[in-house]
């Protein structure tokens, strides 16, 4: 069932502003940061063994801020070591923000960057077409496989770039999660063609199908909805747009499917209530799949 209501991408002004907004409010973010700090390295510790170059692909780069957070790590680890960064990003604005965050940031001379403006499937024909031979030691796509039209072909497409003890690295929504627990709930109703209501438990399901190995790590995330309950609070819609990928969602979902969903919202499965603040349950998890 594909639902009439419009995608909170179709508007790329109003995603990236509720996109920041997101990142103001949750804890997803410095969550992540902490883990490539503390756990990527060991993760990586078979890559970083005696190389002197490196070969990263980020898919859905954005404006850079995690590319940026691994390439500092890297180099931290590896003074010595030169990185080729491919960027695909298909949003000119997120390029834009991810070159001037390269200018802004000091010591990134170690680091070629490749910019290709181009969603993932475009990067995917475009690779295919030059007949490229070029293998990768990270992969890394963070929040991406819900704007893919075949998860299982993207995710066999990348993880053949691999070079040998080379890592994808998946990011996405936990199955466990209130946002999980949402999807779940209301997804068929709520999805539409250009986005899928997707979290990790179908992607380690399509993993296990295809006796793939990988690791799992939980991101712990909350973000602070209290603004969405408040009435007519332009931040709250944006942010209740980004939890629902509708766009103008307060607007354009019938009063009682909306009323439905913002009752659920609040349950328990969703969101916690802590000094008076609505916290809603953004869960990830970090997918880490082998090469072999």
């Amino acid at each position: 069932m594909t639902s009439s209501l419009k995608s909170l991408i179709s508007d790329s002004n109003r995603y990236l502003k509720a996109l920041s907004l997101f990142k103001e409010r949750t804890t997803c973010y410095q969550n992540t940061y902490d883990f490539i700090d503390n756990q990527l390295p060991d993760i990586m510790a078979s890559n970083l063994k005696g190389k002197s170059h490196l070969n990263i692909i980020g898919v859905g780069s954005g404006s850079g801020e995690i590319d940026i957070r691994i390439l500092s790590m890297l180099h931290l680890k590896c003074p010595l070591m030169s990185v080729d960064n491919e960027v695909v990003e298909p949003d000119p604005q997120q390029i834009h923000d991810y070159k001037d965050l390269v200018f802004e940031t000091p010591g990134l001379d170690f680091t070629n960057f490749t910019w290709n403006e181009m969603t993932a499937e475009d990067f995917e024909d475009q690779w295919k077409e030059k007949n490229l031979t070029k293998k990768a030691d990270l992969i890394h796509m963070f929040q991406v496989l819900y704007f893919v039209k075949d998860l299982g072909a993207t995710i066999s497409f990348f993880h053949s770039l691999l070079n040998e003890n080379g890592k994808l690295l998946l990011v996405l929504l936990s199955g466990n999660s209130g946002a999980g627990n949402l999807v779940g709930t209301f997804g068929k109703i709520l999805s539409n063609t250009e986005l899928k209501y997707l979290t990790s438990t179908e992607v380690r399901r399509l993993l296990d199908t295809k006796g793939q190995k990988y690791q799992s790590y939980p991101l712990s995330s909350l973000m602070d909805a209290t603004e969405c309950f408040i009435e007519g609070n332009e931040e709250g819609e944006l942010l209740f747009d980004f939890s629902t990928e509708v766009h103008q969602f307060k607007k354009s979902v019938p009063p009682k499917l909306k009323a439905e969903i913002m009752e659920f919202y609040l349950n328990q499965c969703c969101s916690v209530d802590e000094n008076g603040k609505i916290l809603f349950n953004h869960d990830c998890e970090i997918i880490v799949v082998d090469q072999a």
